[in-house]
Parts: structure tokens; C-alpha cells; sequence
């Protein structure tokens, strides 16, 4: 086809998409709905052909979430395959990450010895040969360190493969964060507006998880120089230079930087992280930041309109659809409350 690749074409295209995804007030009614009203729910959303494929297999929670996973390993595949040019290369800096996210769920998969079937009737599909090669790591391995040796030609290999033999589940899934963030921000070395942002992005990105990271290490009362092992590099509002005075410092070292930054709603922030406290968890605090990652994505949509961007923020809009049904359906079937639901799904 020849407009493939064309950028305006496949904005367009994107744009089409995002508007077809489910906004909130039809999260709203799904969250409302009985657990067994939620399959035909979703099906009606656009999951029906691939509710059809697995219902022959799968029931209840494990039909909705294969199908949505399913249904978003192809939506990825087919718009990257549109794109080509430097389009193609930025889409791919964002879309990699779910590879990155893939060898996490095989790598706890096998280190909390889940059966193989739970994962292949889920998170990740058998019926996509997309998932072959990382449900055969599972077969095979015995342990985490097996399974890494599996992954050892994957672009993050040799990251993962750096880590020592002794280290536990939480040191790999670090390694592969610090791998993907350095890589993505190392490949987007070209220059205009739509490169900057997407550097932005995925600097706050990084801001928020560090910001998460200090608080938990802060709770448990790690040392300094753990810390500092567990920070990326790449942020803005806390850049690596400050990483050995926040590590000592702790939350309060942390919030001293934030309170100075003008990119920052820091009473906001603030009055979350209270009733983080409050409440004792950090639920509060990780909704809050992915509302600002949200309000940074939206304006992709307007901004560069011609450019990879509205690409992105398209894909961003689609996994975010999928989390929210996967929560809705799995919550619903937990018996969570509709306002526990409706808090978290942004």
C-alpha cells in the first residue's frame, strides 16, 4: 500500500484508533456491571473476534485477559509495521519497552515457579506465536539464572546477564529498567520537537519511578549506596548528580529538589504523599504520577500532529485501555468495591 509509512497517514490512522478506545464514563458502566455481563461488555468494545478465539479454551477472567493480550500484541505489531523513516525508529523506542515487560513477567514467572498454563491462558497468550519463544524460556528453566542465559541475545542480555548469579528476582527487573531507559534516550539522537518531547517524556518517566523507589527504600530503611544502585539515570527533576545527597537524604532530600522545580505541582504532591502515609501504601502516590505521565502523554495528541507523537500517544492510550479492563474484569471477580475500581482507573 503505498501510503504506508506515509507520517499523515499513519497519525490519521492513529487518531481514528484512539478515538474508537473506551473513555471513561463506558469504563464507568463496566465497572457497574456483574462479572459475567463483563465478557459481552468488552467484546462490544472491540475484543470479540479474539473473546471468539479463546472461548473455546478459556472462561471468566482468564477469556477477557487472554483476548485483551492478544488483541494488543497484534494492535502494536500492526502499527509499527506502518510505520517506517524515523517515525518508525521513535515508535520503536516506545513500543520496545513491552519486550522489556515480557522477560519480566517470564523471569517472575519462573522465579515464583508459576505453572506454565496460568501464563500461557493470560499475560501471555499461547495462541499468538508472538509468545512461543518467551513461554518456552519458561519450560526450560529451572531457575531465574537459567532463564537468563535463554535471554542472552535479546538487546538486554547482556544487562541481564551482568548481574550477579546470587541476585535476587527485584536486581533483574532494576537491570532491565536502567537498560531500557538508557537505551531509548541513547536512540533518540536526532533532532526537532517531537524528538524533544518524547525525551521529556520518558524523563518523567524515570523521575516517577525513582521518586517511588526513594520512597520505598526510605520505608524500609535501605542504605545509601543501595540507593544509589537502585536509581536511574536520565531524569530531570532529580538528575544523577543529586543521587548520593538523595540516597542519604532520603524523602526529604527528595522533596527539597521538587519543591524547587517549576515543572513540578509540588503542594499536590505533597498532600498525596500524605495520604500515602496515612493510609499506608503507596497507591496514592503511584495514580498521581501516572495522571501527570497522562497529562504530558495527552498532549502528544495536539502538539506535533504530523510526527511520530500522535503514534505514541495512541499506543500509550491502548495499553492504558487494556490495563483498565484487565483490572475492571480481574477486580470485579475479586469482589472489589466500585469505588476501590473506579480510584484506580484513570
Amino acid at each position: 500500500m503505498v501510503m504506508l509509512g506515509n507520517t499523515p497517514y499513519v497519525a490519521a490512522r492513529a487518531k481514528s484508533r484512539r478515538q474508537k478506545l473506551a473513555d471513561r464514563a463506558r469504563l464507568r458502566q463496566l465497572i457497574n456491571q456483574s462479572p459475567d455481563q463483563l465478557t459481552v461488555a468488552v467484546g462490544e468494545i472491540g475484543y470479540r473476534s479474539e473473546i471468539d478465539l479463546y472461548a473455546g479454551k478459556l472462561s471468566g477472567g482468564d477469556l477477557v485477559e487472554a483476548a485483551l493480550t492478544h488483541n494488543l500484541e497484534h494492535e502494536l505489531e500492526n502499527m509499527l509495521s506502518m510505520c517506517n523513516g524515523k517515525i518508525r525508529g521513535m515508535v520503536e523506542t516506545y513500543t520496545s519497552r513491552f519486550d522489556y515487560h515480557n522477560a519480566k513477567v517470564v523471569l517472575r514467572a519462573v522465579d515464583k515457579d508459576v505453572e506454565i498454563e496460568k501464563i500461557a491462558n493470560s499475560i501471555l497468550p499461547e495462541l499468538n506465536d508472538i509468545n512461543t519463544p518467551w513461554l518456552k524460556i519458561i519450560e526450560n528453566a529451572d531457575d531465574i539464572r537459567s532463564a537468563v542465559v535463554q535471554m542472552r541475545r535479546k538487546v538486554f542480555g547482556s544487562a541481564l546477564l551482568a548481574v550477579a548469579e546470587d541476585a535476587v528476582l527485584s536486581d533483574y527487573e532494576d537491570a532491565l529498567d536502567r537498560h531500557y531507559f538508557k537505551r531509548a534516550l541513547a536512540s533518540l539522537n536526532g533532532k526537532g520537537p517531537d524528538v524533544r518531547f518524547l525525551k521529556n517524556l520518558l524523563a518523567a518517566e524515570i523521575d516517577h519511578r525513582n521518586l517511588i523507589n526513594i520512597i520505598e527504600a526510605d520505608a524500609v530503611g535501605f542504605a545509601p549506596d543501595v540507593v544509589v544502585s537502585m536509581l536511574i539515570h536520565g531524569g530531570r527533576l532529580i538528575p544523577s548528580r543529586a543521587f548520593s545527597s538523595i540516597a542519604a537524604g532520603g524523602v526529604d532530600a527528595a522533596m527539597d529538589l521538587l519543591r524547587a522545580s517549576s515543572r513540578f505541582d509540588f503542594p499536590a504532591f505533597e498532600a498525596v504523599l500524605a495520604a500515602s502515609k496515612a493510609e499506608k501504601s503507596l497507591d496514592a502516590v503511584v495514580v498521581w504520577l501516572k495522571e501527570r505521565e497522562h497529562a504530558i502523554m495527552k498532549r502528544m495528541s495536539f502538539l506535533h500532529p504530523v510526527s511520530a507523537l500522535p503514534i505514541i500517544h495512541y499506543v500509550a492510550m491502548k495499553v492504558q485501555e487494556v490495563n483498565d479492563l484487565r483490572l475492571i474484569v480481574r477486580g470485579r471477580l475479586a469482589g472489589l468495591s466500585t469505588e476501590v475500581l473506579e480510584a484506580h482507573v484513570l
